[in-house]
């Protein structure tokens, strides 16, 4: 059950980071016996530096991609299916290439991104998978012509670059990586949109049955994030409501004392909200404000 609960977190997730970049099908069908690719992304024809912003997975995107993530750790026959796909994908390609009779830009064809929270050493070995020295550890490439790699996110460095695909894993590096993702700037781009999602995987994993501990400790770790941002929430929307009150009262209120209602908590925001209602001057709300501050 939490299997699939997953597979649609990491299709939104993906989805959400990349969209802004270029076209995303998640999920995309392929011909031949019914297959679906978890997202297939196709960079706009715009160079789009921004892509930085996403780190090792902008990386990725920078040009056509087959993203293909597991909760668990990938299997043998799991990782051969993947395989299927792009091939398909590529026989497409070339069959439109015959009919317009032109040849397959290699360009055009996607590279495939098999996100696996762990890879063993067996595995790697069996698909020639082997990391390259101007790429980051974790990063198992398989031989050339198949365009395809292992991401074994476990095995990422832990840095700012490989934070989006970290979110990805599982126990202690999801955990981490959580952490991380809450300190970015409230500002950052994709921090709310992504936030959100974790939130609504959180609201899922809480119905499914049978849980694993991973999912438990995941369902923890977010409770108390999710209350923080929901109050902060109530808080702004409070500032709002009671700066809107102040200015159609007062007129433009000047922004030191914006700044000084902005610091107020939820109960004495309210307890401001009532107390405005018996304020004839602006002085009266310097001296409630002075009053709560001392």
């Amino acid at each position: 059950m939490t299997r699939f609960i997953y597979d649609q977190f990491s299709k939104d997730y993906l989805e959400e980071l990349l969209k802004p970049y270029g076209e995303v099908q998640a999920p995309k069908r392929v011909a031949g016996e019914v297959r679906e690719i978890d997202v297939f992304f196709a960079p706009s024809s715009q160079q789009n530096s921004n892509l930085e912003t996403l780190g090792l997975l902008g990386r990725f995107a920078a040009t056509p991609a087959i993203f293909e993530p597991f909760r668990n750790a990938a299997s043998k026959d799991e990782m051969c299916d993947c395989l299927l796909k792009l091939l398909e994908i590529r026989g497409e390609l070339q069959r439109e290439a015959n009919r317009n009779k032109t040849s397959i830009a290699e360009s055009a064809i996607p590279k495939l991104w098999i996100l696996t929270p762990t890879a063993s050493t067996t595995l790697l070995s069996g698909f020639g998978a082997t990391q390259r020295v101007d790429w980051v550890s974790g990063v198992h490439f398989m031989a050339e012509y198949l365009r395809t790699a292992i991401v074994a996110i476990h095995q990422l460095p832990r840095t700012p670059e490989t934070l989006w695909l970290r979110v990805l894993g599982r126990g202690t590096v999801q955990n981490q990586a959580i952490d991380e993702f809450v300190a970015l700037p409230a500002n950052h781009p994709f921090r709310k949109a992504a936030l959100e999602l974790l939130y609504n995987l959180q609201k899922n994993l809480l119905v499914a049955q049978n849980p694993e501990e991973d999912d438990r400790e995941l369902v923890m770790r977010l409770a108390p994030l999710y209350q923080q941002d929901r109050e902060q929430a109530i808080q702004e929307g409070e500032q709002r409501l009671i700066i809107r009150q102040l200015n159609r009262r007062f007129g433009e209120i000047d922004s030191s004392l914006i700044e000084r209602v902005r610091e107020l908590s939820i109960e004495q925001l309210e307890a401001l909200g009532e107390a405005l209602l018996d304020f004839s001057a602006l002085t009266d709300l310097e001296a409630w404000l002075t009053q709560q501050e001392g």
